[in-house]
This record gives structure tokens, sequence and C-alpha cells, in this order.
């Protein structure tokens, strides 16, 4: 069986006092392998670790685990990865593959353009409107998807922000106990996203920590880049399992992040 997993899963599995070579003795199933993991490991123990398990159980290669069995460990997982994890009924976009494309210097004038139209909407409800995520780093390959960060005072008053930012175009995908998600409607072009979260909070902290580190960082820049590209190979139809997949990149990314923050008085 240790042949069928990677050795980082093989190794974890080790760890938690799961034999790697016979992981589904004691009737343990796949999801309940996972939650162990999560238990112990917490972000590091991704979406593709359930989906490891879940090919070792049925004896076929990653690739070949069935889209349907995919989709049903997603709607599970979510709700472990992101607490709270809801999505609006009518607002998935299927048949979307995962593209990463060199760097644009228009982005950030894409991003100025939804700037404005999410001020003029929202007004002194949005305390800051940041452009994050890898378009907002210059010669970073990207998603060519605009990620939008707006902090507000209170994260619970929807009220305050929820109708203002629909009206500027967008609908809400999903919520969790950390932020709400918005994008533009199935049938138009997925352009942006939006992302409100408190003011002040971890998720805002992060996403500009990590941006303005990998912007005074080029190594980083080069070696994160280069994950995207073989990350959206090899996984193109499935975008929640390349975003998980590059979650051990960030934290590593973030932990020598926090060090270049104390030496260099970085603030958010």
């Amino acid at each position: 069986m240790t042949d069928a997993l990677s050795r980082a899963l093989a190794a974890r599995l080790r760890v938690v006092g799961i034999d790697p070579d016979a992981p589904f003795g004691n009737g343990n199933s796949p999801w309940e392998i996972w939650l162990q993991l999560r238990e112990h490991y917490g972000r590091r123990s991704t979406l593709i670790d359930l989906y490891q398990l879940e090919a070792a159980r049925q004896a076929v290669a990653l690739e070949a685990l069935p889209a349907a069995d995919r989709m049903r460990m997603k709607a599970a997982a979510m709700a472990v990865i992101y607490p709270g994890f809801s999505q609006a009924p009518g607002t998935h976009r299927a048949g979307e593959s995962v593209d990463v494309v060199l760097y644009d210097p228009g982005w950030p004038h894409v991003f100025g353009r939804w700037r404005r139209r999410l001020t003029a909407a929202l007004g002194p409800v949005a305390v800051r409107i940041e452009h994050v995520g890898s378009t907002s780093v210059p010669r970073l390959a990207a998603k060519p998807v605009i990620d939008v960060q707006v902090s507000v005072s209170d994260l619970g008053d929807e009220r305050s922000y929820l109708a203002p930012t629909e009206s500027a175009g967008l609908v809400l995908r999903g919520r969790d106990d950390s932020h709400l998600f918005f994008l533009p409607p199935a049938g138009t072009p997925r352009e942006v996203h939006v992302h409100v979260c408190p003011a002040g909070g971890p998720w805002e902290r992060d996403h500009l920590l990590f941006r303005d580190y990998l912007r005074a960082s080029p190594g980083a820049v080069a070696g994160y880049a280069g994950l995207k590209q073989r990350l959206a190979e090899r996984w193109h139809d499935d975008r929640t399992a390349y975003t998980e997949a590059k979650t051990g990149f960030i934290l590593d990314t973030l932990d020598d992040a926090e060090r270049w923050a104390a030496v260099s008085g970085w603030r958010p």
C-alpha cells in the first residue's frame, strides 16, 4: 500500500500511529484517517491527502480517481478546512479549468477599476481595499483573476456590506467564519474574486504579509511560479485541489515571511 501513497503522506500516517502499508485496518475509512491527520497536522494535511487515501482504497492512481468521488470528498472536507463554510446555491461555475499564465502588467489597472467600483458601492464601510493574491505580485505567473480584499469593521454586520458589494456586479459565492467570497455571476467572465474580511484580523494580515514578502523576494516568486504551473497541469479540472495543493508552500512561505517581518519592521 505504501507505494500508492506519497512519501510525505506515508510519513504522516506513521506519526499518528497508522501503518501506511495497511491504513484501512480496523475498519478505518479514508475520511476517518484524514480527520486524524487534520487533528495532528492542521492545515498541512490537505484535501490532496484525502484524495490519496481514497485512491489507495480504490487501488487506482490518483489521477484516475473519479470526479464524482472527488466532488463528494470536497463537499465533506470544506467545512473542516474552512470552519463555518457554506456556499450559495446556483452560483457554481461549471467547466472552468485552471489556467496559469505569465504575469500581465495590466492586472494592477484591472484592480484599480474594481477598487473604484467597490469604493463607490461601499463607501466608509470598506475600511481598506487591497490587491492581494498572485496577480498583485510583479513577475509572478497566476490565474488571470484579480483577488480583491475588502476589510470591514464588523464581518457579522452583513447588512452594511453584502447588498452594496453585490450591487458592484458580484454574487455571494460562499462564506466561512473568516470571510465572505464574491465573484461575477455565472455566464460572465471570472475577472475578479472579492474577499470581505475583518479589519485587523488574521485573514487580512496573512494575505498582506504573503503578498509583501513575495514582492520583496524574487527567489520565492520563481519557486512559487514553477509550483503553480506544475499544479495547474495536474489539477486543471479541479480548482479546489489546485488551491489545496499550494498549502504547504504557502505555510512555509508565511513562516519565512514572519521572520522577514520581524527583521524589516513590516506592518500590515
